[in-house]
């Protein structure tokens, strides 16, 4: 039963989730055309800035990992930071110093991302909430819409500069709201785990979903991305940019509990499949049709897919590797963080040679396939070999005894 600590300590993190990823790190997209059109840079350098701010991601993903001790002060120390480098992308206009503090944001913001989700998915799980875990994933689309709702509007009266400081104002509120509700919140130690046959994660289906799970993260990040700037660029459709990123919010915001409730109906690779089609089909969208109704179909599909994937991933992963959550989300986000380092560019790269952005985002839409069709692949191989792990595919999500 949740009571009111419970409530506060998963709002926490969820408000920790608003600042790395929402703003931090999708702040950019609505921002990009405001800047492009100011500064006036290229595509290929805005994959540049992008890809800085996911090579720190990478990084910072990949360090958490290894932090097993002092987890809750790692992670509000990487919080300060992270808010530091929103606020200085407005006073400092040099784009060298751009591209480190797009990447100390993305290292702090790695940082929090599989810090936060491991420190509250076994807190979940040490007070038999885990079904309740869906509602963490919810705040990358709170941000997303926050940052969608926010940006247009403190653009026309600040400029894109003001935008940034605002934001990183906003940011540090949520810190100092979090702080505050954690402040009772004891994170012990990790212990290291003795590594037994069925807890390696090189076998089995575990490398097939990290796979996946990566070329998702190679795919996804060109809508990610360029959404906002794409829809910018179609005349017709210019008053719509700005909405697009707020449906993508909209739709993330509830998406992560609907699918986490799907997941104790269906088996995880059934939603997935679902999943991964409905993104497909949402990143193509606008290569076909230009319409009002069809962006903001995409970008709705967008949002509702994007954020269930990793919901359902890291979810599913957990529940294999139940002792091991913060190993297994910093593996999982690290191969993802890597898809993401590689997008912006190849996108930035295919719009300066074809100059048109479908070919971007058909390369997104048949990467995203791809992944789909190494998880299935995976799934047929290990199931015929009858792995150990085997008798864990279908797991449902943990529900309280």
């Amino acid at each position: 039963m949740m009571n009111r600590q419970h409530i506060g300590i998963l709002f926490g993190g969820v408000l920790l989730l608003v600042v790395a990823m929402g703003i931090s790190r999708f702040a950019f997209t609505p921002i990009l055309p405001f800047m492009r059109h100011d500064v006036g840079f290229s595509f290929e350098v805005a994959g540049f800035l992008a890809s800085s701010n996911y090579i720190g991601y990478f990084i910072g993903a990949l360090w958490a990992g290894f932090i097993n001790r002092q987890k809750k002060n790692f992670l509000l120390l990487s919080v300060v930071l992270n808010v530091l480098s929103v606020v200085l992308m407005g006073i400092i206009e040099i784009y060298s110093v751009w591209l480190v503090l797009r990447l100390i944001a993305g290292i702090t913001g790695g940082l929090i991302f599989v810090l936060t989700c491991s420190i509250i998915m076994d807190y979940l799980a040490k007070h038999s909430l885990t079904r309740w875990s869906g509602y963490l994933f919810g705040g990358i689309g709170l941000g997303i819409a926050i940052s969608g709702l926010l940006v247009p509007a403190i653009e026309a009266r600040f400029a894109w500069q003001g935008t940034w400081i605002g934001l990183g104002v906003l940011s540090a509120i949520f810190l100092v709201i979090t702080f505050i509700l954690w402040r009772d919140l004891h994170v012990q130690d990790s212990v290291k785990t003795a590594k037994s046959s069925d807890a390696k994660m090189t076998t089995g289906f575990m490398p097939w979903l990290i796979v996946a799970y990566g070329f998702e993260g190679l795919g996804y990040i060109i809508t990610g991305t360029f959404l906002v700037d794409i829809i910018h660029n179609i005349p017709s459709l210019q008053a719509y940019s700005s909405y697009s990123w707020v449906i993508v919010g909209v739709a993330a915001i509830p998406s992560a509990p609907v699918w986490t409730v799907l997941l104790e109906k269906f088996s995880a690779i059934k939603i997935l499949f679902v999943a991964y089609v409905l993104q497909v089909l949402g990143i193509l969208l606008p290569v076909f049709s230009q319409t009002v109704w069809s962006v903001l179909l995409s970008s709705f599909l967008f949002g509702l897919t994007f954020v269930g994937i990793v919901t359902l991933t890291t979810s599913y992963a957990r529940q294999l590797f139940p002792t091991q959550s913060g190993p297994v989300v910093s593996l999982l986000t690290t191969f993802y963080a890597f898809g993401q380092i590689i997008g912006p560019i190849i996108a930035g790269q295919l719009v300066a040679v074809y100059s048109s952005y479908k070919a971007a985002l058909v390369f997104a839409g048949v990467i995203v396939f791809f992944a789909l069709i190494v998880m299935l692949c995976g799934r047929w191989i290990t199931v015929k070999r009858q792995s150990p792990l085997d008798n864990a595919l279908p797991i449902k999500t943990q529900s309280s005894p």
